[in-house]
This record gives C-alpha cells, structure tokens and sequence, in this order.
C-alpha cells in the first residue's frame, strides 16, 4: 500500500531571535496523481484536507488517515472561499457560472458529510455573503473590495485602513475577536472584529490564515512580473515576532491551519503538512 506520508525530516529556518513556532516535522503527503491541487482548508480536527485546482476548480474531499478521496464538485470556483463547519461534519461552498449578460454568479450549496445531503442555499448570487454552515456564528468574504461581516441575517461592510482601499483574504480569529485581512496596496493587517484598531504586520504575508488567535501564518511570495519565483511559508505572532517555517528548496503557497498543523501547497501542485506545536 502506497504510504501515506514520505517523512522529510526537514527542520525550519528561523530568521528571528524569538521562536514563534516549535516546528517537529515536514511531511510531503500524497495526494492524488495526476491532480494538480491547491489546498482549500483543513478540517478543525486536522483529519481531512480539501483539495481544488489553481484556478479553484473543483472540490475534493482527502481524508489523512487513509488516504481516501472524495469528489464533492467539478464546478468552477467550488474551492475558493470554502467554509467549515467547527466540528468538520460539514462544508459551503460556491459553484460559479456565467449568465446571459456575461456576469458571474454563484450557486452557494452546504453539504454535510455524514449524510452526503447537499442543500442550496443561495442560487445566482453575485452578493456571497452566505457562505455559512450551521454553526458559523460569524463569516467573512470581500464584496466589492471591502470587507462584508455577516452574523446571521446582518451583514457589515468594513474598510478598516479606509474607504478607497481595496481588501482581500479576510479571516477570522478561532475566538471571534480579530480580523486577519490584506489591503493590495498596504499590506496584511489585524484588527478587532468591528475593523476598528487595524494593526499593520507585515507586507510579505499574504493569503494568510489564523493558526491560532494569536498567531498567523502566510507566504512571503516573489515573483518576476509573470511567475512566482520564491515563496516560504511565514508566522508572525501579534506581539510582533516572525519565523520563516520553510527554506527555498520549494516555493510554497497558500497555507491553512489549524492548531498543530499547517498545510500548504507548492507550485509544482504537490501538498506538505507542517507539524507544530
């Protein structure tokens, strides 16, 4: 049987005196040849990954202990902005088209792994602001560059570094206070969950993601004007450590994270598993 991690044994470069991370292991995990893939979440419990394309395409389920996998959709744009459930049992996500006007719209579908159910939950939505599961007490998504906060039925808008800024990746703390977010032109910032208090972190964090509520990790990315050509795996503490988690024998992308784990993707579509503590 084909195993399911080739252990690496890498140990983590640490540019900064303070260690935000105690990094244990690199693991390269097999995901399923002949799939290029980009890792869209990982579940709170750290036992299945989901897997799209580059472009988002596509939806599959990776369980980690067995190696197993499930496809949930072929729809263009079902792994962008996935969501889960806390207790992992179920995910929302988008299924993109284009209508007679030539404008994009989303199906916005939930679907629970226990049962297989999936349910529709929006239908030719350009506002994706319920992109929720059913335990989500708060989500977050960009709608026309600014930051759209739902809780339940209210939705805020929120520019925290200002109107005339256009925001992308946000993500919400594991306790609900914090905002994560990355203004285009500014750089990642956090701030309190209302937008006020924006804090600046750093430039090279980008597409970054909570690993706890004091902590994010991200990719500090380079690239020649037409393709990536450097790219690690950083964290960076709120109190303003940062630690470079992975050297330059890979470009690696786009992490997710949960408590004692990140996983990321490279460019050459291949999926690591980061183990921390």
């Amino acid at each position: 049987m084909k195993k399911l991690f080739l252990a690496l044994a890498v140990a983590a470069p640490m540019i900064a005196a303070a260690q935000v991370l105690d990094v244990q292991s690199l693991q390269k995990i097999n995901t399923p040849e002949n799939v290029e893939t980009k890792i869209a979440g990982i579940s709170p419990a750290g036992d299945y990954l989901l897997l799209t394309t580059v472009a988002n395409d596509g939806l599959i389920r990776y369980d980690l202990a067995t190696g197993k996998t499930t496809e949930l959709s072929k729809a263009p744009g079902a792994g962008y902005n996935v969501k889960i459930s806390k207790d992992g049992s179920e995910i929302a996500y988008r299924e993109t088209t284009i209508d007679k006007n030539r404008l994009r719209r989303s199906n916005i579908l939930r679907q629970n792994f226990a049962s297989g159910k999936r349910q529709l939950i929006a239908k030719g939505q350009r506002d994706l602001t319920k992109m929720d599961v059913k335990d989500a007490e708060m989500t977050v998504t960009i709608l026309d560059r600014h930051i759209a906060l739902t809780r339940g039925t209210q939705t805020t808008m929120l520019a925290p570094c200002g109107e005339d800024k256009s925001y992308i990746w946000p993500s919400i703390s594991p306790d609900g206070t914090k905002l994560c977010f990355y203004v285009t032109t500014g750089g990642c910032y956090v701030s309190d969950i209302d937008g006020s208090n924006p804090q600046f972190i750093a430039f090279p964090c980008r597409a970054a993601k909570w690993y706890n509520s004091n902590v994010i990790v991200g990719m500090a990315d380079e690239d020649d004007g037409e393709r990536l050509t450097a790219s690690s795996i950083v964290a960076y503490s709120l109190d303003g450590q940062k630690q470079v988690l992975t050297d330059k024998s890979m470009v690696a992308v786009y992490p997710q994270a949960v408590e004692g784990a990140i996983v990321f993707s490279t460019e050459k579509g291949e999926t690591y598993l980061l183990k921390v503590k």
